[in-house]
């Protein structure tokens, strides 16, 4: 849940050559100017941030914070300071409720922050309300009055993950948080395996650390083609356990991230019939996400993406040949993605859910995945 400060552009007033036809054969150029009108007119000086202290690039998590300091030369009244972290979107810190960081008398600002890639101040009015997460890069404007981007210091570490062979292609069974479904997920490489017959399990169970949480990510990027996934039944899970196949790109931020969604569950509410959605990115579009209710036993999603078109459909059974009647199928036509670094990922996590938090688990197969380009 990706520019610069805008530059103010001064312009020069020119000055203008005044000639005069003298009497003869000689011609005598006078320049008559205006002293003020061939300097460059200021508007004042401008405000501007600076970093003291920059904390390191790192992926971001509930748990791991660091110091984030600066001046702001020119501050207006009443303005304040809002620092945001990259870590997929743009997350305001250091909580959505506590975003406004105050100018010392000293022109000093600091806070804590979680860590991302980058980091963002904005020096803003007191009307501005920051959004908890931005899909873009944080600009000028709307009381934003400045914003100063930076790279977090050193290069950004990978994940740390496990190897996993499933379908004929390379994943990677990945092993720190992140949030998803308004929690923050733990993801644990012992809730992903393979069965002697080649079918992919996923669990969610509880550690002494809480509830770990399954996710694998595609070792490459497949572009445009059909993506499909076989899966057994989830008629099963509790109410706040969801299973998501999603396309992602992490710099693609000018795309909503590449994401395109395939979600099985009932995202926490008990009484809804839906228990599988597709969806492009932004969801808060309407026409984005449709949902539908899915039958008990095995089923295969099937995704197609084309350039400006992404058809979704599900099916009974573990097959998807073209004569085989749909359970449900959605054609999207707006707001579809270029291929980039996008991968595809496979995750079961569980969302907050006030009416039905998670109590036991749970557990699923996939049988198999397929790519056809």
């Amino acid at each position: 849940m990706r520019n610069s400060n805008t530059s103010h552009n001064h312009r020069r007033r020119g000055c203008r050559l005044v000639s005069a036809a003298v009497t003869g054969t000689a011609l005598v150029c006078i320049a008559a100017q205006a002293l003020s009108g061939c300097r460059s007119r200021q508007s004042g000086n401008q405000p501007s941030i600076q970093f003291d202290k920059i904390p390191p690039a790192a992926q971001g998590g509930r748990e791991r914070t660091d110091s984030i300091s600066g001046k702001v030369i020119g501050a207006g009244p009443g303005q304040k300071i809002v620092i945001y972290a990259k870590s997929g979107p743009w997350w305001v810190q250091p909580w959505p409720d506590q975003p406004y960081i105050p100018i010392q008398p000293d022109s000093s600002w600091s806070t804590e922050t979680h860590l991302g890639y980058e980091y963002a101040a904005l020096l803003v009015d007191p009307s501005f309300h920051p959004p908890p997460t931005m899909d873009q890069r944080p600009t000028q404007g709307g009381g934003v009055a400045l914003v100063n981007i930076v790279k977090g210091v050193g290069s950004l570490p990978p994940h740390p993950t496990e190897p996993l062979r499933f379908s004929g292609y390379d994943w990677n069974i990945q092993t720190v948080s992140a949030i998803r479904g308004g929690l923050n997920n733990l993801y644990d490489a012992d809730n992903v395996w393979t069965d002697a017959n080649g079918a992919m399990h996923m669990r969610i169970i509880k550690k002494p650390k809480g509830w770990t949480c399954a996710h694998v990510i595609l070792g490459r990027s497949l572009g445009y083609g059909t993506y499909r996934v076989v899966v057994r039944d989830t008629s099963h899970l509790e109410p706040a356990v969801v299973l998501s196949m999603h396309t992602f790109d992490e710099s693609g931020g000018d795309q909503h991230y590449r994401e395109m969604d395939v979600e099985m569950g009932h995202w926490g509410d008990p009484a809804s019939k839906n228990n599988v959605q597709f969806g492009v990115q932004p969801f808060y579009i309407p026409g984005n996400v449709v949902q539908f209710q899915a039958p008990s036993g095995p089923v295969t999603h099937t995704l197609v993406w084309e350039p400006s078109r992404a058809t979704f459909k599900t099916v009974r059974g573990p097959s998807a040949n073209a004569t085989t009647k749909p359970v449900y199928e959605h054609i999207f036509t707006a707001g579809i993605p270029t291929p980039g670094q996008e991968f595809l990922e496979l995750m079961l996590y569980f969302v907050a859910s006030d009416n039905s938090p998670l109590q036991k688990g749970a557990e699923v197969v996939i049988e198999k995945f397929e790519y056809l380009p």
